[in-house]
């Protein structure tokens, strides 16, 4: 994931880097590898239901209540607390990204061929 930092480099008036046709403009942008949230919030989900299942199905049960009824009551605790442990290991994870971001200049490029279309179709 790429932010984009606020100080430019030569952008001043007296630089010469305007977007009328002179150098291209420098920009400096900060690159880092975030995660992305969802996935680990439904990893926990998963590993939380998983859980649930082995302490309904798998303990010793209690007569007075059904195995599905004790699963579906585990399964709410489990899966909530799963979704909410996956989301604190994003975070964690996204912080320790931010201390190993680079940074990077860049320059933007002009296209050599204009688009006739006005539609971007990837390619194909």
């Amino acid at each position: 994931m790429a932010s984009e930092d606020t100080n430019t480099t030569g952008a001043g008036p007296d630089s010469g880097n305007n977007t009328g046709g002179g150098a291209p403009a420098r920009r400096g942008i900060t690159v880092r590898r975030a995660p992305k949230f969802v996935p680990f919030m439904v990893l926990g989900a998963v590993v939380g239901i998983i859980i649930a299942a082995f302490v309904a199905y798998g303990l010793p049960v209690n007569p007075s209540f059904d195995a599905g009824t004790v699963f579906g009551f585990f399964l709410v605790a489990f899966a909530a607390g799963g979704v909410i442990l996956g989301a604190l290991v994003a975070l964690i994870l996204d912080r320790l990204s931010i201390r190993r971001a680079q940074h990077a200049v860049v320059e933007a490029v002009p296209d050599s061929v204009p688009d006739t279309d006005g539609e971007d179709d990837g390619g194909r």
